[in-house]
């Protein structure tokens, strides 16, 4: 809807939901900066015999983070100190709530959670958020009905992924109308006339991936295309914002989101679903497949949007030698591709933190937990080897070994915490480890594979838990775990290993 003023500029309407929106009047938080050598002793401690190299590239990791916090400057109209993405001198929604992803594990000592924030303080009185914005000058990138404008849509799977972590229902509260006012703006304004989703190379963040034609722009244009990946991140917001209107009691969007998600899961079946390769692909403006297997097609997992008996054949791609089973797991492109570079070549076949922390939790929906700790290892071992190398994190990786040795992806910049951090630090944590909370349900849940002697000392759990978990030396898979557990308050610690699984609720 357009309207006009008096002076005949033309603005559009605002969003009865906007008054919601605390963000946009909140004044900017000044609190002082935390420095990594004075708070190093209240992270989370892990400890892994005989992995001392992954233990170094942990701290490393933490140490190039808090380097990378800023402060918001004057004028900018951002409301809170943030986490930087370390690339171009701009924030970025979707490395911000991957950075997040990671950043939960020092929420008492920063609040990386508000990060966001900064997002939702310059969102449009229509819902519209930019997904990038400049540091300087708090000004959008883009152009609002650019299509590369805006998304990949993850700030909701961010926000409830703290929730999980916190349970903080107050925090939920104050972004669910930011977050419902976005994901109208994107239905109404990044759908096509049957509901499905566009986007761009930019847009959806895998910037030269080859999904279009030759005649379009790699990066900029949106093909008249149907964006698989596009399709699956908003049928997750749309489950997700359904979770959060029940545990906050809002039900005026239900219906219409419970309208949208059914809509999504047939269409991305119906028209997406190629049943010869077993796989889901972009769909072209003539109604046929584009036939390119990249790895934005495994958020259907995180969506849980792939029906029973499509699983196993789907899940099997991620096993097959000619496309995503490489030396380290998961290539964005598969190998079968004419521009698949086994060298990386950036989103032609390159390995990155975000997408692999994405088919992690998406084999989590499917409980192949035996997966997904055979990826992660196979990412970390990867990412640690480099780090001897160098020193440092990367971008991304390359997926296949070159002269043997694992490298960083082509195209790749260093120090780059930044997303990376999920690897050393979550992808350990929750997959490596095993270890994963649900502070919802006063919950941890531990899936125990390793055979050394593993855990963490200060883990956060909740508003105020802290535990230890540590598990012995074990001789077999088979062996019944020893653990030992010390926590602050009471908690349910559900342990699962190879042939057996046992639940106890932890004293004070």
């Amino acid at each position: 809807m357009i309207s006009f003023k008096q002076n005949n500029e033309i603005t559009y309407d605002d969003k009865d939901l906007m008054e919601e929106n605390i963000f946009i009047t909140a004044q900017a938080d000044k609190t002082p900066l935390p420095v990594f050598e004075d708070i190093k002793t209240l992270l989370p401690q892990p400890l892994w015999d005989g992995h001392e190299d992954a233990l170094k590239c942990y701290w490393k990791a933490w140490e190039i983070a808090f380097s990378n916090i800023r402060m918001p400057k004057e004028s900018t109209g951002f409301v809170s100190s943030y986490i930087d993405a370390a690339f171009n001198g701009c924030i970025f929604m979707w490395d911000s709530a991957f950075m997040l992803m990671f950043g939960k594990y020092a929420d008492r000592i920063f609040k990386f959670q508000k990060t966001l924030d900064n997002f939702y303080s310059h969102q449009h009185v229509d819902g519209f958020i930019c997904r990038q914005i400049e540091e300087e000058t708090g000004n959008d990138v883009f152009t609002r009905h650019d299509p590369s404008s805006t998304g990949p849509e993850v700030m909701a799977w961010c926000e409830w992924d703290y929730f999980l972590n916190f349970g903080d229902k107050e925090r939920l509260s104050c972004v669910y109308p930011c977050l419902i006012a976005y994901h109208q703006w994107m239905r109404e304004h990044f759908t096509w006339r049957d509901g499905t989703y566009f986007s761009s190379g930019y847009g959806c963040g895998m910037d030269n991936c080859p999904r279009l034609d030759e005649k379009y722009h790699v990066c900029y244009d949106h093909g008249h295309m149907i964006w698989v990946d596009a399709c699956m991140q908003e049928l997750n917001a749309c489950n997700i914002l359904l979770k959060m209107s029940d545990v906050l009691g809002r039900k005026e969007f239900v219906d219409e989101l419970t309208e949208e998600r059914d809509l999504l899961f047939k269409v991305i079946n119906d028209k997406l679903w190629d049943d010869e390769t077993k796989f889901y692909y972009d769909l072209k403006k003539d109604d046929t497949f584009n036939g390119v297997k990249h790895i934005g097609a495994f958020w259907s997992l995180l969506a849980k949007c792939v029906p029973d008996d499509r699983v196993e054949d789907f899940i099997a791609h991620l096993n097959n030698e000619n496309e995503f089973k490489t030396v380290h797991r998961v290539p964005t492109l598969s190998k079968d591709h004419e521009e698949y570079n086994p060298a990386g070549g950036y989103w032609c076949g390159s390995v990155w933190a975000p997408t692999n922390y994405m088919v992690l939790k998406g084999l989590d929906e499917y409980k192949k937990f035996a997966l997904s700790h055979e990826i992660a290892c196979e990412h970390l071992n990867a990412v640690v080897e480099v780090f001897k190398e160098t020193d440092t994190l990367f971008e991304n990786y390359a997926q296949e070994l070159v002269d043997g040795k694992y490298n960083k992806g082509s195209m790749s910049r260093a120090d780059f915490v930044g997303w990376t951090g999920l690897s050393p630090i979550s992808i350990m944590f929750e997959y490596v480890f095993g270890i994963k909370p649900d502070a919802a349900n006063n919950k941890i849940t531990w899936h125990i594979n390793l055979l050394e002697r593993h855990g963490i000392d200060k883990y956060p759990f909740g508003k105020n838990g802290e535990l230890k978990l540590i598990c012995e030396k074990r001789k077999n898979v088979s062996e019944k775990p020893k653990i030992t557990v010390e926590s602050n308050l009471p908690v349910i610690l559900e342990i699962i290993w190879d042939n057996g699984s046992r639940s106890e609720t932890i004293s004070v």
